[in-house]
Protein backbone atom coordinates (compact mmCIF):
# COMPACT_ATOMS: atom_id res chain seq x y z
CA UNK A 1 0.00 0.00 0.00
CA UNK A 2 1.14 3.61 -0.31
CA UNK A 3 3.01 5.64 2.57
CA UNK A 4 1.97 9.09 1.43
CA UNK A 5 0.34 9.47 -2.36
CA UNK A 6 -3.00 8.32 -3.43
CA UNK A 7 -3.91 6.09 -6.18
CA UNK A 8 -4.33 9.02 -8.72
CA UNK A 9 -1.40 10.98 -7.85
CA UNK A 10 0.45 7.68 -8.75
CA UNK A 11 -1.41 7.58 -11.45
CA UNK A 12 -0.88 11.14 -12.72
CA UNK A 13 3.38 11.36 -12.28
CA UNK A 14 3.15 7.85 -14.16
CA UNK A 15 1.03 9.59 -17.31
CA UNK A 16 2.18 13.14 -16.98
CA UNK A 17 5.68 12.68 -15.34
CA UNK A 18 5.05 15.22 -12.94
CA UNK A 19 3.80 16.08 -9.50
CA UNK A 20 2.64 18.85 -6.83
CA UNK A 21 2.23 17.95 -3.32
CA UNK A 22 1.77 20.99 -1.30
CA UNK A 23 2.03 21.50 2.72
CA UNK A 24 4.68 19.09 2.41
CA UNK A 25 7.61 20.25 4.86
CA UNK A 26 6.70 22.07 7.90
CA UNK A 27 7.14 25.75 9.08
CA UNK A 28 9.72 24.96 11.17
CA UNK A 29 12.35 23.02 8.93
CA UNK A 30 11.52 25.62 5.92
CA UNK A 31 13.07 28.26 8.38
CA UNK A 32 15.75 26.52 9.39
CA UNK A 33 16.81 26.28 5.63
CA UNK A 34 16.49 30.01 5.18
CA UNK A 35 18.96 30.46 7.89
CA UNK A 36 21.49 28.53 6.33
CA UNK A 37 20.45 30.19 3.12
CA UNK A 38 21.67 33.16 5.06
CA UNK A 39 24.85 31.76 5.83
CA UNK A 40 25.44 30.62 2.83
CA UNK A 41 25.17 34.10 1.19
CA UNK A 42 27.80 35.52 4.52
CA UNK A 43 30.15 32.63 2.57
CA UNK A 44 30.14 34.69 -1.14
CA UNK A 45 30.36 37.51 0.77
CA UNK A 46 34.29 36.61 0.71
CA UNK A 47 34.26 35.12 -2.54
CA UNK A 48 35.29 36.18 -5.97
CA UNK A 49 35.16 33.22 -7.93
CA UNK A 50 32.91 30.62 -8.09
CA UNK A 51 34.77 27.24 -5.84
CA UNK A 52 33.40 23.35 -5.14
CA UNK A 53 30.70 24.79 -2.90
CA UNK A 54 28.84 28.05 -4.58
CA UNK A 55 28.52 28.36 -7.45
CA UNK A 56 28.14 32.56 -8.11
CA UNK A 57 26.35 34.61 -10.89
CA UNK A 58 28.23 35.91 -13.90
CA UNK A 59 27.35 39.51 -11.68
CA UNK A 60 28.55 38.25 -8.33
CA UNK A 61 30.83 41.03 -6.64
CA UNK A 62 32.03 40.40 -2.55
CA UNK A 63 29.80 43.62 -2.09
CA UNK A 64 26.64 42.75 -3.81
CA UNK A 65 27.05 38.72 -3.46
CA UNK A 66 24.61 36.79 -6.24
CA UNK A 67 24.58 33.00 -5.67
CA UNK A 68 22.67 31.08 -8.68
CA UNK A 69 23.72 27.77 -6.93
CA UNK A 70 24.86 26.47 -3.44
CA UNK A 71 26.49 22.35 -4.53
CA UNK A 72 25.69 19.55 -3.03
CA UNK A 73 24.18 21.32 -0.13
CA UNK A 74 23.22 18.10 1.98
CA UNK A 75 27.33 17.96 2.90
CA UNK A 76 27.46 21.56 3.87
CA UNK A 77 24.29 21.61 6.04
CA UNK A 78 22.58 18.66 8.72
CA UNK A 79 19.24 20.41 8.47
CA UNK A 80 19.53 19.62 4.24
CA UNK A 81 20.92 16.59 5.13
CA UNK A 82 18.57 15.51 7.67
CA UNK A 83 15.62 16.59 5.37
CA UNK A 84 16.26 14.52 2.12
CA UNK A 85 16.76 11.34 4.93
CA UNK A 86 13.58 11.94 6.15
CA UNK A 87 9.98 10.34 5.15
CA UNK A 88 8.83 14.11 4.34
CA UNK A 89 10.73 13.63 1.14
CA UNK A 90 11.39 9.82 1.02
CA UNK A 91 8.18 8.43 1.42
CA UNK A 92 6.24 9.49 -2.10
CA UNK A 93 9.26 8.85 -3.70
CA UNK A 94 8.98 5.54 -2.30
CA UNK A 95 5.13 5.13 -3.16
CA UNK A 96 6.62 5.86 -6.76
CA UNK A 97 9.68 4.22 -7.40
CA UNK A 98 9.81 1.77 -4.65
CA UNK A 99 11.64 0.92 -1.05
CA UNK A 100 15.49 1.13 -2.39
CA UNK A 101 16.42 4.35 -2.71
CA UNK A 102 19.89 5.98 -3.28
CA UNK A 103 20.95 9.16 -4.25
CA UNK A 104 22.06 10.87 -7.18
CA UNK A 105 22.86 14.70 -6.17
CA UNK A 106 21.93 17.74 -4.67
CA UNK A 107 21.27 21.25 -5.34
CA UNK A 108 20.10 24.51 -4.18
CA UNK A 109 19.33 26.50 -6.81
CA UNK A 110 18.87 30.13 -6.02
CA UNK A 111 16.85 32.51 -8.11
CA UNK A 112 17.25 35.47 -6.55
CA UNK A 113 14.83 38.88 -6.84
CA UNK A 114 15.70 40.31 -10.25
CA UNK A 115 18.40 38.82 -11.00
CA UNK A 116 17.93 35.04 -10.52
CA UNK A 117 19.53 32.59 -13.33
CA UNK A 118 17.65 30.88 -15.94
CA UNK A 119 17.76 27.38 -17.17
CA UNK A 120 17.29 26.29 -20.99
CA UNK A 121 15.01 23.25 -21.92
CA UNK A 122 16.67 20.06 -21.06
CA UNK A 123 15.89 16.88 -19.60
CA UNK A 124 18.16 15.47 -16.58
CA UNK A 125 18.23 12.13 -18.85
CA UNK A 126 20.44 13.42 -21.37
CA UNK A 127 23.01 13.88 -18.58
CA UNK A 128 23.25 11.03 -16.93
CA UNK A 129 21.41 7.62 -18.56
CA UNK A 130 20.86 4.73 -16.25
CA UNK A 131 20.11 1.08 -16.86
CA UNK A 132 16.17 1.81 -15.72
CA UNK A 133 14.46 5.11 -15.95
CA UNK A 134 13.12 5.24 -12.15
CA UNK A 135 15.38 8.38 -11.86
CA UNK A 136 13.59 11.59 -10.44
CA UNK A 137 13.88 14.76 -8.68
CA UNK A 138 12.25 16.34 -5.69
CA UNK A 139 12.15 20.21 -5.76
CA UNK A 140 12.00 21.77 -2.23
CA UNK A 141 10.02 24.47 -2.79
CA UNK A 142 11.36 27.58 -0.31
CA UNK A 143 9.80 30.83 -1.30
CA UNK A 144 6.08 30.53 -2.19
CA UNK A 145 6.64 29.98 -6.21
CA UNK A 146 4.23 31.22 -8.80
CA UNK A 147 4.56 32.51 -12.73
CA UNK A 148 6.31 35.81 -11.97
CA UNK A 149 9.36 34.74 -10.16
CA UNK A 150 10.69 31.58 -12.76
CA UNK A 151 9.26 28.58 -11.68
CA UNK A 152 10.38 25.59 -12.70
CA UNK A 153 8.23 24.55 -16.38
CA UNK A 154 7.85 21.02 -17.50
CA UNK A 155 5.95 19.49 -20.45
CA UNK A 156 3.82 17.09 -19.57
CA UNK A 157 4.18 13.86 -20.85
CA UNK A 158 7.92 13.91 -22.73
CA UNK A 159 9.00 11.00 -20.11
CA UNK A 160 7.34 9.13 -22.25
CA UNK A 161 9.16 9.88 -25.10
CA UNK A 162 12.58 10.31 -26.78
CA UNK A 163 15.67 11.86 -25.47
CA UNK A 164 16.15 15.15 -27.67
CA UNK A 165 19.74 16.32 -28.91
CA UNK A 166 20.74 18.45 -26.28
CA UNK A 167 24.17 19.26 -28.56
CA UNK A 168 24.98 22.44 -30.08
CA UNK A 169 27.81 22.69 -32.92
CA UNK A 170 29.41 18.71 -32.36
CA UNK A 171 29.70 19.79 -28.47
CA UNK A 172 27.44 18.63 -25.45
CA UNK A 173 25.41 21.83 -24.88
CA UNK A 174 23.23 20.35 -21.88
CA UNK A 175 20.29 22.22 -23.46
CA UNK A 176 17.80 21.53 -26.66
CA UNK A 177 16.15 24.01 -28.75
CA UNK A 178 12.18 23.21 -28.58
CA UNK A 179 11.47 24.60 -32.27
CA UNK A 180 13.66 22.61 -33.63
CA UNK A 181 12.77 19.61 -31.48
CA UNK A 182 9.00 20.06 -32.73
CA UNK A 183 8.12 21.00 -29.06
CA UNK A 184 5.67 24.51 -27.86
CA UNK A 185 6.42 26.26 -25.07
CA UNK A 186 2.31 26.74 -24.93
CA UNK A 187 2.60 22.78 -23.84
CA UNK A 188 4.76 23.74 -20.37
CA UNK A 189 3.09 23.48 -17.37
CA UNK A 190 4.67 25.82 -13.82
CA UNK A 191 5.58 23.58 -10.98
CA UNK A 192 3.73 26.17 -8.15
CA UNK A 193 3.01 26.05 -4.96
CA UNK A 194 3.30 27.93 -1.65
CA UNK A 195 6.64 27.40 0.43
CA UNK A 196 6.85 24.02 1.63
CA UNK A 197 5.27 22.08 -0.79
CA UNK A 198 7.54 19.81 -3.08
CA UNK A 199 7.40 19.25 -6.99
CA UNK A 200 8.32 15.58 -8.04
CA UNK A 201 9.75 15.25 -11.98
CA UNK A 202 10.62 12.35 -13.63
CA UNK A 203 14.44 12.62 -15.20
CA UNK A 204 13.41 12.36 -18.54
CA UNK A 205 10.67 14.90 -18.65
CA UNK A 206 11.62 18.18 -20.47
CA UNK A 207 11.90 21.50 -18.48
CA UNK A 208 13.34 24.57 -17.40
CA UNK A 209 12.85 28.22 -16.00
CA UNK A 210 12.75 31.57 -16.97
CA UNK A 211 14.74 34.31 -15.26
CA UNK A 212 13.39 35.92 -12.50
CA UNK A 213 12.39 39.32 -13.16
CA UNK A 214 10.52 39.85 -9.97
CA UNK A 215 10.92 41.35 -6.74
CA UNK A 216 10.72 37.66 -4.53
CA UNK A 217 13.07 34.79 -4.40
CA UNK A 218 12.48 31.61 -6.03
CA UNK A 219 15.05 29.17 -4.58
CA UNK A 220 14.67 25.61 -4.41
CA UNK A 221 17.02 22.42 -3.13
CA UNK A 222 16.20 19.99 -5.81
CA UNK A 223 17.02 16.24 -4.30
CA UNK A 224 17.73 13.47 -7.21
CA UNK A 225 17.21 10.06 -6.45
CA UNK A 226 16.91 6.29 -8.43
CA UNK A 227 15.63 3.20 -7.92
CA UNK A 228 18.90 1.52 -5.65
CA UNK A 229 18.98 -1.36 -9.10
CA UNK A 230 19.76 1.71 -11.16
CA UNK A 231 23.16 1.72 -12.24
CA UNK A 232 25.05 4.47 -14.38
CA UNK A 233 25.69 4.04 -18.23
CA UNK A 234 29.04 4.78 -19.40
CA UNK A 235 28.81 7.16 -21.99
CA UNK A 236 27.11 9.62 -19.59
CA UNK A 237 27.53 11.94 -16.63
CA UNK A 238 26.60 9.67 -13.64
CA UNK A 239 28.51 9.74 -11.37
CA UNK A 240 30.90 6.50 -10.83
CA UNK A 241 33.27 6.21 -7.81
CA UNK A 242 33.39 2.89 -7.26
CA UNK A 243 30.88 0.51 -5.73
CA UNK A 244 31.92 1.36 -1.96
CA UNK A 245 31.00 5.00 -2.66
CA UNK A 246 27.72 4.11 -4.98
CA UNK A 247 26.51 2.13 -1.85
CA UNK A 248 27.58 5.04 0.79
CA UNK A 249 24.44 6.77 -1.11
CA UNK A 250 22.04 4.18 -0.39
CA UNK A 251 19.22 6.49 1.34
CA UNK A 252 16.83 4.05 2.42
CA UNK A 253 16.10 0.06 2.12
CA UNK A 254 18.71 -2.06 0.53
CA UNK A 255 21.58 -1.91 -2.05
CA UNK A 256 22.20 -4.56 -4.63
CA UNK A 257 24.47 -6.06 -6.82
CA UNK A 258 21.94 -6.77 -9.75
CA UNK A 259 21.07 -3.74 -11.89
CA UNK A 260 17.76 -3.45 -13.97
CA UNK A 261 18.26 -3.25 -17.47
CA UNK A 262 14.86 -2.18 -19.66
CA UNK A 263 14.92 -0.61 -22.89
CA UNK A 264 15.20 3.29 -22.71
CA UNK A 265 16.63 5.50 -25.27
CA UNK A 266 19.77 7.59 -24.51
CA UNK A 267 22.36 9.85 -26.02
CA UNK A 268 26.03 10.44 -25.34
CA UNK A 269 26.37 13.08 -23.26
CA UNK A 270 30.13 13.90 -24.79
CA UNK A 271 32.25 15.66 -26.47
CA UNK A 272 32.53 18.00 -23.63
CA UNK A 273 31.51 22.08 -24.25
CA UNK A 274 34.39 24.55 -24.15
CA UNK A 275 33.00 26.13 -20.78
CA UNK A 276 32.61 23.24 -18.22
CA UNK A 277 31.14 23.12 -14.34
CA UNK A 278 27.59 23.55 -13.83
CA UNK A 279 24.62 23.34 -16.38
CA UNK A 280 24.74 27.20 -15.80
CA UNK A 281 27.99 27.02 -17.88
CA UNK A 282 27.44 24.41 -19.98
CA UNK A 283 24.18 25.27 -21.11
CA UNK A 284 26.46 28.72 -22.96
CA UNK A 285 27.48 26.64 -25.59
CA UNK A 286 23.97 26.49 -26.56
CA UNK A 287 23.29 28.48 -29.85
CA UNK A 288 19.61 29.75 -30.15
CA UNK A 289 18.65 30.36 -26.36
CA UNK A 290 14.87 29.91 -25.25
CA UNK A 291 14.83 32.46 -22.09
CA UNK A 292 17.73 35.03 -22.86
CA UNK A 293 21.21 35.88 -21.12
CA UNK A 294 22.06 35.83 -17.57
CA UNK A 295 22.61 39.04 -16.10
Amino acid sequence: MPETLTPSQIEFYECQGYLIIEGRVPDGIINAIRAEISRFQDMARKMTESDDRIDLEDSHTPDAPRIRRVKLPHTQSEVVDDLMRSDHILAPVRDLIGPDLRLQTTKLNMKSAGFGAAVEWHQDWAFYPYTNDDVLAVGLIIDDMDLENGPLMVIPGTHRGEIYNHHHNGVFAGAMDLEACGLDVKQAVPLIGPAGSISIHHARIVHGSALNTSARDRRIIFYEMMAADTFPVVGGRGKWEGIEEFDDRILCGSATLEPRVVPCPMRIAFPDPPEQGSIYEVQKAMGRRSFGVVR
